[in-house]
């Protein structure tokens, strides 16, 4: 099993800056990618960024050039940098893990605020 826990949420105004970290514990070795997605109210989750094992990142195109997945392998963490924040990034953001056989583990988000 692999567990996933959030944290970095929080308010902040137009054109700031927040970080989010997941850390992850359990069966690591299982997993293949690590990603964030994130849901608005009254609207579907979405796809937010991922890291592949290999390092490979890729962004969905609302978010490419302002956020920036990392991770630190001897922490056992993954991160999601948002800069230039905008009021349209208002969402529970997720942390997702996908096994190498297609599992996929969520956390139990973070919620974050952009307003003025």
């Amino acid at each position: 099993q692999v567990q996933l826990v959030e944290s970095g949420g929080g308010l902040v105004q137009p054109g700031g800056s927040l970080g989010l970290s997941c850390v992850v514990s359990g069966n690591i070795f299982a997993i293949n990618a690590m990603a964030w997605y994130r849901q608005a109210p009254g609207k579907q989750r979405e796809w937010v960024a991922i890291i592949i094992r290999d390092g490979t990142t890729n962004y969905a195109d609302s978010v490419k050039g302002r956020f920036t997945i990392s991770r630190d392998n001897a922490k056992n963490t993954v991160y999601l940098q948002m800069n230039s924040l905008k009021p349209e990034d208002t969402a529970v953001y997720y942390c997702n893990a996908v096994e190498r056989s297609g599992n996929r583990h969520w956390g139990q988000g973070t919620q974050v605020t952009v307003s003025s």
